[in-house]
């Protein structure tokens, strides 16, 4: 059992939660990009989440999630002193974090919370960070602080102007690669058509791409299958050869459409869990 020791809302439309567990010996070994799997409860599903940060002396593992499926609802509904059943860990490949002159780290929405701690740990090397961090509107923008404090250069887009810079974080991308900026490497962490448009927009410079992969993931040790991705043509395992792989390569449009084929199933779960009502 694992004890969660603080919870907060990182937004004004507190639609994010921060989530700091004990978990001593997934702190211990962890590294930014990887990731646990919890189950609430002996009844609940295996559910990924990114490591957001983490505290040996402390002995605790920070998540950030948004509650959106049965599981994430009912973790947010536990609170400080409550027990997680499950929090296994740490797993999946570290980011590469070294050797880099200049690194631009792209997050998108909730995806912030998987590229700050890459962006954190790049930084920490001496290199120079610029984070593009996009969200829908001022209300969802969350870490500001957090990332800020991670980088040389932090750059906030909303889609509607209501904070930063109006537009789409690959607007801002491509306008400081066309200003001269010289990347090593572009990091993209966000919605898989996001994290698309981000390859599509460096592709042509030739500036390397790497994206973090959350496919459909049950076992989290290459077991299930379920989290297989198309990379290079070949089949790779986001949960073991992953969660990071070269934009470049990945096969987008099948990725994008194995994301959405239990998209109804879950919507026809959740209104039975809820009490609600579907229509058609």
């Amino acid at each position: 059992m694992y004890q969660i020791v603080s919870k907060r809302f990182l937004n004004e439309a507190q639609n994010t939660i921060e989530m700091v567990v004990k978990a001593p010996l997934v702190a211990k070994k962890c590294l930014a990009g990887q990731f646990i799997i919890f189950r609430v409860d002996e009844y609940g599903e295996r559910v990924p989440l990114t490591i957001a940060d983490y505290d040996r002396e402390k002995e605790t593992v920070t998540i950030m999630f948004q509650p959106v499926g049965n599981s994430t609802k009912m973790l947010a509904e536990l609170n400080v002193g409550d027990y997680i059943m499950d929090f296994a860990g740490p797993l999946g490949k570290p980011s590469e974090t070294k050797g880099f002159k200049r690194v631009a780290v792209v997050g998108g929405g909730v995806g912030c919370a998987i590229a700050y701690p890459v962006a954190k740990a790049i930084h920490q090397t001496g290199a120079e960070v610029d984070i593009i961090a996009g969200f829908r509107n001022r209300e969802i923008v969350m870490l500001e602080d957090e990332m800020r404090a991670s980088c040389t250069n932090l750059y906030i887009t909303t889609d509607d102007g209501s904070y930063g810079e109006k537009g789409f974080t690959t607007n801002k991308l491509e306008a400081l690669i066309q200003s001269g900026v010289q990347y090593d490497e572009v990091v993209a962490i966000g919605p898989a058509p996001m994290m698309k448009f981000v390859c599509a927009v460096t592709k042509p410079y030739g500036i390397k791409t790497i994206v973090s992969l959350n496919p459909i993931m049950i076992d989290g040790t290459g077991m299930c299958g379920g989290c297989r991705v198309s990379v290079g043509g070949k089949t790779k395992f986001a949960c073991v050869d992953g969660p990071e792989f070269d934009g470049h390569e990945v096969d987008w449009d099948e990725l994008i459409k194995r994301n959405g084929f239990y998209k109804t199933e879950e919507k026809n779960h959740t209104c039975r869990m809820t009490g609600g009502v579907r229509h058609g």
